[in-house]
């Protein structure tokens, strides 16, 4: 049995969820159990949400199907206030159980990858410490994949990680002012 490992894709580019996606659907594809858990993200409809509806309950693990289970967890509100302004507690607390809720999981053996995208915010803003996060993986099972998704990652867990990814923005359609796009953004 190979050892799991820990990846993080960040930086100010576009496509760090994205990628954790692709290589959550490769896993899936593999026979493997995935759950991603969305720091933050809640309040908007994200397609892969119906994406990942197709693949729910689809393989059972156990190598019958030749598919893995994938569920994504939301966890949070959506757009979180922070910098000048005042910051919503309650924002604070759904992210405080959200890590209660991925430690549980990260922790029961259940997965063979868990992805926790944009939880590279959650430390940066203040919410959990990369301390507490470093802890859990440590402890992780010896067989789990984990990647951390969003900016700023953390110096502790870049060190700790196997492989590390970082998005580079060279341009952007929204500083041609043009809207976020159904099936590249959402």
């Amino acid at each position: 049995m190979q050892r799991g490992l820990m990846l993080i894709t960040t930086g100010a580019g576009k496509g760090k969820t994205t990628a954790a996606m692709g290589m959550a659907l490769r896993a899936v594809g593999n026979g493997m159990n995935v759950l991603m858990l969305q720091f933050l993200k809640g309040s908007w409809h994200y397609g892969e949400l119906d994406a990942a509806k197709a693949f729910t309950g689809v393989g059972d693990g156990d190598g019958g199907s030749g598919l893995g289970r994938f569920e994504i967890r939301q966890l949070g509100r959506g757009f979180v206030k922070v910098g000048n302004a005042e910051t919503d507690p309650a924002d604070v607390r759904m992210v405080r159980e959200g890590w209660e809720e991925a430690r549980r999981e990260i922790l029961s053996d259940k997965w063979e990858m868990v992805v926790l995208d944009e939880i590279n915010y959650a430390i940066s803003y203040g919410f959990i410490t990369a301390v507490e996060v470093a802890e859990t993986l440590k402890a992780r099972p010896e067989r789990l994949h984990v990647i951390l998704t969003g900016r700023n990652a953390s110096p502790v867990l870049v060190e700790m990680a196997d492989t590390v990814t970082e998005m580079k923005e060279v341009k952007h359609a929204y500083q041609k002012g043009i809207q976020a796009a159904l099936g590249i953004e959402y």
